[in-house]
């Protein structure tokens, strides 16, 4: 309990990199928006995690659905370039329908782009801390970019089945001709050896407030 108590601890405390200044004209248009709708910062805050909560089980829903399709048509190794070609276009597609920046990001990750940037990364680490010692992790939110921007993120969990297939053992989940696809595809893949239950990353969501100011 003391383990979790200190991890929750360092997600709401924690001291996110640096900030981005934002123009004073969009600081006056949220103000203002605020006003006249009668919102509190408290509103706006839930608000945000209802739609981060939202935006990520879409998002989520959306990549298994077509990752099952593709294997489905091509098997594992072709769900691999699937992966590899498609994955990013998804989540950017509906981070721009929504004017919301949405990534994944892990310490363990396959595609170097997934490397966790300086605000998201003292984050993944109280994630992967709890999970060390057997605690649970919620959603969590901050307020970054002067409080104009929300970060909002969630722990992403391997859920077994057709998912250790590319990120289980070598030799075990993942079979030969899988492993040297995984190599040639990404020569320097961490993404290996999960089993069901590990944390494997998290979701990675910076929210503009304005947006969430819209939605209320």
């Amino acid at each position: 309990m003391k383990n979790l108590t200190l991890s929750l601890c360092m997600l709401t405390m924690i001291a996110c990199g640096p900030r981005e200044r934002i123009s004073r004209e969009t600081f006056e248009q949220v103000n203002e928006a605020m006003e006249v709708k009668r919102l509190t910062e408290v509103e706006i805050l839930e608000e945000a995690m209802v739609w981060g909560d939202s935006l990520t089980a879409e998002a989520q829903a959306q990549l298994i659905s077509k990752l099952q399709r593709a294997i489905s048509e091509n098997g594992t190794v072709g769900a691999l370039e699937f992966c590899q070609l498609q994955a990013l276009p998804i989540l950017e597609k509906i981070g721009k329908e929504r004017q919301v920046d949405i990534r994944r990001v892990s310490n363990r990750n396959r595609n170097p782009s997934n490397k966790p940037d300086a605000d998201e990364a003292p984050l993944l680490d109280a994630y992967e801390y709890t999970a060390e010692n057997g605690g649970k992790s919620d959603p969590n939110i901050q307020k970054i970019n002067n409080g104009e921007v929300f970060l909002y993120t969630k722990p992403i969990v391997i859920p077994g089945g057709f998912c250790l297939a590319c990120h289980g053992d070598p030799g075990k989940g993942i079979d030969d001709a899988t492993l040297q696809k995984l190599t040639e595809l990404y020569p320097e893949d961490k993404a290996i050896n999960y089993k069901e239950g590990d944390l494997r990353g998290m979701w990675s969501l910076r929210i503009p407030k304005r947006e969430v100011v819209k939605r209320l």
